[in-house]
């Protein structure tokens, strides 16, 4: 009986998400854009670790290359976050 608990309780865990290493990472953060001034508010997928430290720097690379500013990583999340974040998003959902 203790075999089939513990060969459940491995078996469950294995199957949780794995955000620390996941490949469906997404940040949701605040970006600006100056002269004149522009805030919007984004959702983006992160690639490698997912953590915030990660999301910052790759956020802050691909916003600059668009010509905004990255102001801050609000979360970092996985896929089951996206809906809920998908309308405040708009335009800037998945944009980058």
């Amino acid at each position: 009986m203790k075999q089939i608990v513990f060969l459940t309780l491995i078996l469950a865990l294995c199957t949780l998400p794995r955000y620390g290493l996941a490949a469906d990472c997404y940040a949701d953060y605040k970006a600006k854009q100056d002269a004149p001034l522009k805030l919007h508010y984004g959702v983006m997928q992160v690639s490698g670790a997912c953590s915030a430290a990660q999301a910052q720097n790759e956020l802050s690379q691909r916003l600059s290359a668009n010509g905004w500013t990255l102001l801050n990583v609000i979360s970092v999340f996985g896929p089951d976050g996206l809906q809920q974040r998908k309308a405040d998003a708009g335009p800037y959902y998945l944009r980058f």
